[in-house]
């Protein structure tokens, strides 16, 4: 089972994107980002919740529950 940091580096480069833009969006450093895919620093809720919205994944398959990459239903 893979750790939700190692699916956070992998969703950003299948995706293309460089840390910088997550960490933006995510209104933190470049740094401090780097720590949260690094597993250095656990992600806080609120940031998991809004990477689960920015890439319209399941938070099962960000966590590492299940492989499939189900989009959030829609409201």
């Amino acid at each position: 089972m893979k750790n939700y940091y190692q699916r956070m580096r992998e969703l950003r480069e299948d995706n293309d994107f460089k840390q910088e833009t997550i960490a933006r969006y995510l209104s933190v450093s470049q740094t401090y980002y780097s720590r949260y895919e690094l597993g250095k620093v656990p992600l806080p809720l609120e940031k998991f919740i809004l990477l689960c919205k920015f890439y319209n994944v399941s938070a099962d398959y960000l966590i590492g529950f299940t492989n499939e990459q189900k989009p959030l239903p829609k409201k």
